[in-house]
């Protein structure tokens, strides 16, 4: 004879378990510079990549399971194309995608048995630095509004700390990388371990670039931005506290349709404002990390 179960205990045992298993893994951070959104996550692979490129000023991140991500990736990169093929290219844009991923991944969350284990942020390079988007998607489909940085998975909360406090808006490159380092090295509980250039996955979007502007950091590159990120990070930082933890906005990022489920609030923090509207199955955001990501 079966058991019965309450939406709500299903609802949050479902929740719990997508957080659970997010936490496991590593976290990403995605934080904007004065030439466009700086894309960091620790990743020792060079096959394996946690950041994509969904479109001509589009970029996809993300922290969980790796082959539930992947696959969300290449139906978000489908979906775009077949929007911009039916329409125009100027038709396919960050809050679009993060609507069709909120319903997707919403739906999965209420009617399959186990939820996603991942959480996205969709980011937008705009003409200028007020037009850039980044929003972030949970594994239950709620979209957050973020400005100026996000931090996904792991340790979200400690990471996110450390954003408030050193960034700056208007930041080089190199100054918002030494940043993103900064926030990926305070999850090791005081132990300040130095992040080498082979265990990192760096990519922008630049602003400056005609038509498609995605671009990988890697190799020399990297290896170079690093190091000036290194010899920035004592500056940044002072210039971070002076600032007073960063440029103005609102903490707490408030999920499209302004519900939630009743067992719980986000680990994960970035700057939040309005979430784009439209997005479907708003609830508690994510937790942290990503098992296998």
């Amino acid at each position: 004879m079966p058991f019965y179960v309450s939406p709500e205990q299903a609802m949050k045992d479902k929740a719990d378990y997508a957080r659970k298993g997010i936490a496991r893994g590593r976290s990403g951070v995605v934080i904007q510079y004065d030439g466009g959104i700086l894309f960091v996550a620790p990743n020792p692979s060079r096959a394996l990549h946690k950041i994509s490129e969904i479109y001509d000023r589009i970029a996809f991140a993300a922290v969980g399971r790796y082959n539930e991500y992947e696959a969300l990736r290449k139906a978000g990169v489908r979906h775009a194309d077949l929007t911009g093929y039916q329409y125009d290219r100027q038709d396919v844009t960050a809050r679009g995608l993060a609507n069709w991923y909120a319903q997707t991944l919403g739906t999965i969350f209420t009617d399959s048995p186990k939820p996603f284990e991942v959480e996205i942020v969709v980011a937008e390079v705009g003409e200028t630095p007020a037009e850039d988007q980044i929003y972030r998607i949970t594994f239950d489909g709620s979209v957050n509004d973020e400005h100026g940085y996000v931090a996904m998975g792991g340790q979200a909360d400690k990471i996110s700390a450390v954003l408030k406090e050193r960034y700056v808006e208007g930041a080089s490159v190199s100054d918002a990388l030494a940043v993103a380092i900064a926030g990926l090295q305070a999850q090791a509980n005081g132990d300040r371990a130095e992040i080498t250039a082979g265990q990192l996955e760096v990519a922008v979007l630049e602003r400056g670039r005609d038509h498609r502007t995605f671009r990988r950091i890697a190799g020399a590159p990297l290896e170079a931005l690093l190091a000036e990120a290194t010899a920035a990070a004592p500056a940044v930082a002072a210039e971070g506290e002076a600032a007073g933890g960063g440029a103005a906005g609102g903490e707490g990022a408030e999920p499209v349709g302004g519900s939630g489920a009743p067992d719980g609030g986000s680990a994960t923090a970035g700057r939040g404002g309005t979430a784009p509207p439209g997005g479907e199955q708003a609830r508690p955001p994510a937790g942290d990390g990503g098992a296998g990501g």
